[in-house]
């Protein structure tokens, strides 16, 4: 059995297409074509039903693959060893809403650059649900939400945990006040908030349509660095993740409301596909992030 075959039977199984298999190793389609059939004579069984021009993993082809990804998967450690024993390398695309990027950007970009410098990354934006559509169509390897709870058997959790968040606003706004408020005491305030349907911003809508509430805001970006910006200059409020705010309230520039009668159950997962091949740069980029990004 070629081992070759089993590489573009994993990559056509991953992406869930002979089009795209062919365009990502380089092959031409009638390669990959003959390839799957090589091994689907070899093993007398059908690997993909193949149905109006789309394709779907037989009870077998799903059998194989698990086999198949960890056949590639020594396959690449085994070049890497040869190549440079200690150092991995490799191109990772990791999705996340605006607010992660730039924290994890800001904070932990030269820190991973200097310990991993055989491995380039490429940072996207979207929603959440964006980034299931790219993790699905193989165009992210790993995605970082900010969003409800999510659980579903396609996709591997590698790390999560609840976000705190807070009400914000400049410590010396005229909203600022150290005593108890409830949601109708803040729903009048002007606010400065993330986008409308992406992660936390949905689910703290969520949250306001329970209380029969609606929140008009002033301004909707998705960039928290200029929210915060402006709530320092002490223009509205904003509700958002702890992380984006915890410097600036601890120095004292911003300070969080107190809002009694609120819960917002915001969720930080690390999340990529299950049929997705796991390489030692991409095992270096979860551990990193699960050690840097989480816990905080």
């Amino acid at each position: 059995m070629e081992i070759r075959n089993l590489i573009t039977f994993a990559q056509v199984a991953e992406l869930n297409s002979f089009t795209k298999a062919a365009r990502a190793l380089d092959y031409s389609q009638s390669t990959v074509s003959f390839q799957i059939k090589q091994l689907e004579t070899e093993l007398d069984c059908l690997l993909f039903e193949r149905i109006n021009h789309t394709i779907a993993l037989t009870d077998k082809g799903r059998e194989l693959l698990e086999y198949a990804k960890k056949i590639r998967h020594l396959h690449d450690e085994f070049g890497q060893s040869f190549k440079a024993p200690n150092v991995a390398t490799g191109f990772l695309r990791i999705v996340a809403p605006d607010s992660v990027c730039e924290d994890m950007i800001n904070t932990n970009y030269v820190d991973f650059h200097t310990k991993n410098p055989g491995i380039s990354l490429k940072f996207s934006t979207a929603n959440t649900d964006e980034m299931f559509r790219m993790l699905n169509q193989n165009e992210a390897d790993l995605m970082l939400t900010l969003d409800t709870h999510v659980y579903h058997r396609d996709y591997i959790i590698a790390m999560e945990e609840p976000v705190p968040m807070h009400f914000v606003t400049g410590a010396s706004s005229p909203y600022a006040t150290a005593a108890s408020l409830s949601l109708s005491d803040v729903v009048a305030y002007p606010f400065l908030l993330t986008e409308h349907g992406h992660g936390y911003r949905r689910v703290f809508d969520e949250a306001m349509a329970k209380a029969s509430l609606d929140i008009l805001p002033i301004l909707e970006l998705g960039r928290t660095d200029i929210i915060t910006a402006m709530l320092e200059s002490n223009v509205g409020v904003s509700f958002l993740p702890d992380f984006v705010t915890r410097r600036a309230v601890a120095e004292g520039r911003l300070i969080y409301l107190n809002v009694t009668d609120v819960q917002v159950n915001v969720w930080k997962q690390l999340i990529y596909h299950k049929n997705k091949w796991v390489t030692r740069a991409m095992r270096d980029l979860i551990e990193y992030i699960k050690k840097n990004e989480f816990g905080r």
